[in-house]
């Protein structure tokens, strides 16, 4: 049996995080074991789906490295790949339905609707229990009222028993008889409901796993009757753990970004995410924490999946961000730095090689490539940084001495860079002539050529601060 997994988004918006771990997960199970990742759009929300919005999450996932072997934009032999496209399918196999006496046609009004959930509640019971009027109608006299275009909507018919299955994460789940009644099919607009269209459409498709998060796990129980009237064996399903923030809450706009366009274009790296979004609800097995997904290979498996709800902390995937940057050659993150800062930044004048150099100081301090804009005023700002360390150390009866003799030599240059070899011969001349030693010699040289009390490596900093705002400084 080919193996074979599906991630289904909707296009009404873009691609959210939750989704992507999702996909990250169908693909990585699917390669695993040799099979084939499907990207199916279910697009039956004609209202809200945009073609803008499936093209966005087809580029995003593309981004993370999650490539499908089937799908809208690639055709293959189950085809079509929109819901939208597929429309006749199911409006075929729902007439079906209602032909064998599995699904009937329900005329009830949003009036009667309502009158009928009010009375349930009155009585306490579900509403679903007075849902069932038209169970039992005459076939005949409902496709009478159908002709004559009368509103309706097609139910299927709960055989009204218990059902389980055999999570591959959460073990044997057990659904009671009453759980659901007749539940619509198809609506009053002639749309299919999520519930019977994903099921045929896996069905059609031949899916044997289906993993999705855990807020879908009640769905299951509608499924497996879909299934069951369509003789078909249902495949595997994984309702992996709930994303939540910090308030353990479902994660959502108000704890932040939660799309991956905005994370694209934040400047994290896709490593990281895909990284990162692996750990939330799954374990390495060697318990490695930084690795290349998408070299798992068959180490991944669904038995290192947790149950538990994973907390999407922020600070985490930043920290991903940071282990994965540092990976890259000098020359990956100079491209980064640059394209954070823009074209118009001082960053984008400089030679190649000193954007190289500048990245080599500078990948250790920053996290993301736009952290590097805090950075940029030690390099290209001639003024000082006056916190309380600087006033300080200005203040010290040795500085004035250190900033004559350094002005003096920075003055006799005529080059657009001081070198390290200078910085490091005045360095000595301080010391040795001058007698100032410790931090009089290394913060007093500091303080005037950066303007500040603190920063990366001093020789290698001044190295890269054009000559003019050290002179400005110095004056």
């Amino acid at each position: 049996m080919t193996v074979r997994v599906r991630f289904a988004p909707s296009p009404t918006g873009y691609l959210h995080i939750g989704g992507a771990r999702t996909a990250l997960y169908s693909y990585l199970f699917a390669k695993a074991r040799g099979g084939k990742y499907i990207l199916r759009v279910e697009d039956t929300d004609l209202e809200r789906s945009k073609r803008e919005y499936e093209e966005a999450q087809i580029a995003d996932l593309l981004w993370l490295g999650i490539e499908h072997d089937e799908g809208p934009d690639k055709g293959g032999e189950f085809g079509p790949y929109r819901q939208s496209e597929r429309m006749q399918i199911y409006k075929d196999i729902a007439w079906d339905f209602v032909e064998r006496g599995l699904a009937y046609p329900c005329f009830l009004t949003s009036d009667e609707l309502e009158e009928l959930t009010n009375k349930a509640n009155e009585e306490k019971v579900a509403p679903h229990a007075y849902h069932g009027k038209y169970r039992d109608y005459d076939l005949a006299k409902a496709k009478e009222r159908i002709e004559s275009g009368e509103e309706h909507v097609i139910r299927f018919k709960n055989p009204g028993k218990k059902w389980t299955f055999t999570d591959l994460v959460r073990g044997e789940v057990t659904f009671p008889e009453d759980m659901v009644g007749d539940f619509v099919i198809i609506r009053s607009n002639g749309m299919p409901v999520y519930n019977f269209c994903c099921v045929v459409d896996d069905y059609k498709m031949g899916m044997t796993h289906v993993f999705r998060a855990e807020e879908h796990l009640n769905n299951t129980c509608r499924q497996l009757q879909i299934y069951e009237a369509l003789g078909a064996t249902p495949p595997e399903f994984a309702h992996v753990s709930l994303l939540v923030g910090e308030d353990r809450q479902k994660l959502s706009k108000r704890h932040g970004a939660t799309s991956v366009t905005q994370y694209k274009e934040m400047g994290y790296l896709p490593k990281a995410v895909t990284n990162y979004l692996t750990l939330l609800g799954w374990s390495h097995p060697e318990e490695k924490d930084i690795f290349d997904v998408l070299e798992l290979g068959d180490a991944f498996d669904y038995t290192r999946f947790s149950k538990s709800s994973a907390m999407y902390d922020i600070k985490k995937l930043n920290y991903f961000n940071e282990q994965w940057l540092r990976k890259l050659s000098d020359q990956e993150i100079a491209s980064g730095f640059e394209h954070a800062l823009g074209s118009e930044s001082e960053f984008s004048s400089m030679t190649a090689q000193w954007k190289e150099k500048f990245a080599g100081l500078m990948k250790e301090k920053v996290q993301l490539f736009s952290d590097i804009k805090e950075f940029m005023p030690i390099f290209f700002d001639a003024g000082a940084d006056e916190d309380e360390q600087y006033t300080e150390a200005i203040s010290w009866e040795t500085t004035p001495q250190v900033k004559e003799y350094l002005k003096s030599q920075v003055d006799a240059l005529s080059s657009d860079f001081i070198t390290e070899d200078q910085v490091g011969e005045w360095m000595n001349y301080l010391k040795k002539d001058l007698k100032i030693k410790g931090k009089p010699l290394f913060m007093g040289m500091r303080v005037c050529l950066t303007g500040r009390a603190h920063g990366p490596d001093l020789k290698t900093v001044v190295s890269l601060t054009p000559i003019s705002i050290v002179k400005e400084r110095l004056n």
